[in-house]
């Protein structure tokens, strides 16, 4: 299984090494007032691929704060299911949702 991973790991960057070779003609962005950005157009690609990566990142960060401050405020609750001190503590223990199954 490992063998046909990388194989198709390999596939895929050929492609897009194949790709590169193919773009390398110089293109052009125009920005406002006559501006205007010369480079080869496999570099324009992949910074457009690196900003959109990027504004994706920075666009999910607000929502990791989120989470990840929901789970701090729950994390007593679930030090107390995963270890009760006596079985009669684990009934009374109650979550504010149901438990999900593969997490």
């Amino acid at each position: 299984m490992r063998l046909i991973v990388w194989l198709v790991r390999a596939a895929i960057f050929f492609t897009l090494f194949a790709f590169a070779l193919n773009n390398q003609h110089d293109a052009a962005i125009r920005w406002f007032f006559g501006q205007e950005w010369r480079a080869p157009m496999v570099f324009i690609v992949l910074a457009a691929f690196a900003l959109g990566c990027a504004f994706g990142v920075f666009a999910m960060v607000p929502s990791w704060w989120r989470h990840r401050r929901v789970a701090r405020k729950h994390a007593p609750v679930i030090a107390a299911v995963a270890e009760p001190a006596t079985p009669r503590a684990a009934a009374e223990i109650t979550l504010p949702h149901p438990p999900r199954d593969g997490l």
